[in-house]
């Protein structure tokens, strides 16, 4: 009877274990070029992510931090990169196992796509895409 509830126990784990939740997806990735790193958090229903680290977001003095200067926004040329937002709007679709909906904007070249993402072998896979997810291109988040 022991070994039966043991047995009954590690499958128990084993399968929580491979089951994906919506808040796997929160806390610090680092990006596939590994030069930044994007806090994801839950605001509400929806998840976000932000920049808060780069090789290439500050200034000169190693303090100031780089504007959004390639945004096709001309009005959101100004704000900062530290701390901008990158990821916008995702909830979680339980049946897919991947959050959806959302956006995701790619500052070095000022142009926000749709995205899908999900999580798989522990990191994060995301895809940006315009129109179709066929048509667009994948990266792969790791934890730092």
């Amino acid at each position: 009877m022991k070994k039966l509830t043991f047995l009954i126990l590690l499958l128990f784990i084993t399968i929580s274990s491979f089951a994906q939740n919506a808040g796997a997806i929160v806390g610090v990735w680092l990006n596939q070029e590994k030069d930044a790193k994007i806090e994801i958090y839950k605001s509400g229903e929806k998840y976000y992510g932000k920049l808060i680290w780069g090789k290439n977001i500050f200034e000169a003095d190693g303090k100031t931090s780089k504007k959004d200067s390639k945004n096709t926004d001309e009005s959101l040329r100004t704000r900062n990169l530290l701390n901008l937002v990158l990821l916008k709007d995702f909830v979680y679709d339980e049946d897919d196992k991947e959050w959806t909906d959302g956006t995701i904007y790619d500052p070095k070249n000022g142009k926000t796509y749709s995205c899908v993402m999900s999580i798989e072998n522990s990191s994060l896979k995301i895809t940006g895409y315009i129109g179709f997810t066929w048509i667009g291109r994948t990266v792969v988040w790791t934890k730092p």
